[in-house]
């Protein structure tokens, strides 16, 4: 079933994201990962707030204790995010002419 994380980096910047981005090798509006279906990133108050929509928890997790942990961790991001895990009800893919 498919998962959406929501995932809460107080302190963080856009700029130490898009650092970590680049450490993925990914690239804004490209492809992602495999096992994603879907992601946004926006700056909040006190940080940035990451919301992902996987295809399994299980894909996630393996992403964020290979990647997602150690190139924050690289980045200067203070602290593990706060993560909010929901099962997914519906999810749409890209429309025609996307």
């Amino acid at each position: 079933m498919a998962v959406a994380v929501i995932m809460e980096f107080a302190g963080a910047t856009l700029e130490q994201y898009d650092q970590i981005i680049g450490k993925m090798g990914l690239t804004p509006g490209g492809p992602g990962p495999a096992g994603a279906l879907g992601h946004w990133v926006a700056a909040t108050d006190d940080g940035i707030l990451v919301t992902d929509l996987w295809q399994t928890k299980e894909l996630y997790d393996a992403f964020a204790n290979e990647q997602i942990g150690p190139f924050s961790a690289e980045a200067g991001i203070p602290g593990p995010p706060k993560v909010t895990y929901l099962d997914a009800h519906n999810y749409f893919t890209p429309g025609a002419g996307a």
